[in-house]
């Protein structure tokens, strides 16, 4: 655990139940919006403080969720707006754009059946919605299934959370793996594409 959601665990157990109430609300919007934010983690202590009886677990889901698709919904209306502005190669370096091209392929063949699996691929929620954005999908169907994707996902972390008690590091533990899995499964697919395409354009040229 990052010395950073330390400080923010040891904050948040100091708090009162509003304001900690709030936090999950803030860190779980922030999440979608920054990356590196610990949105999950966050929800896994709330999910423990529930557990004590600290906090109500249906409102911890409930905050968790509504600030999950906030956020998402962010994204998409910045994809919206930018568009394909976003793919300029001389602009917006810091952007992952072999990501956006295989979330791109994988919207023209399952659309919003990716929408509601977002929350459970680490490593392209916020790529997923601004790719959906760019795409100019609906909001409507937007909004709802990225409010179930963080529902189910939240009630999962949130349970895990009330029912390990102390041990909800492990959880965290186990989140982490599952991202950092998730991450290099994406990243060999991008690779593979790459070295795809790079093949079948040389074995175009050859051919010309």
């Amino acid at each position: 655990m990052g010395d950073v959601l330390i400080d923010i665990v040891d904050w948040m157990s100091s708090l009162p139940p509003f304001m900690a109430y709030l936090t999950i609300l803030v860190v779980a919007y922030l999440e979608n919006v920054i990356p590196p934010v610990p949105g999950d983690m966050l929800v896994v202590f709330g999910g423990y403080m529930a557990g004590l009886g600290l906090l109500n677990p249906w409102l911890v889901v409930l905050l968790a969720t509504i600030g999950g698709s906030l956020g998402f919904l962010t994204m998409y209306g910045i994809g919206y707006k930018v568009g394909q502005g976003l793919m300029d190669p001389h602009r917006y370096r810091w952007l992952p754009k072999q990501k956006f091209e295989v979330v791109k392929g994988q919207l023209q063949k399952w659309g919003f059946k990716l929408v509601a699996a977002n929350r459970f691929l680490s490593g392209l929620r916020s790529v997923i919605s601004l790719t959906v954005g760019m795409a100019h999908m609906s909001f409507n169907q937007t909004a709802f299934w990225c409010s179930v994707s963080a529902l189910v996902w939240t009630a999962l972390i949130t349970t895990a959370g009330f029912y390990v008690g102390e041990n909800w590091g492990v959880v965290g533990e186990y989140l982490r793996g599952y991202g950092t899995a998730v991450t290099s499964v994406i990243l060999l697919f991008v690779a593979f594409k790459g070295i795809r395409y790079n093949m079948d354009r040389k074995r175009k040229e050859i051919g010309n």
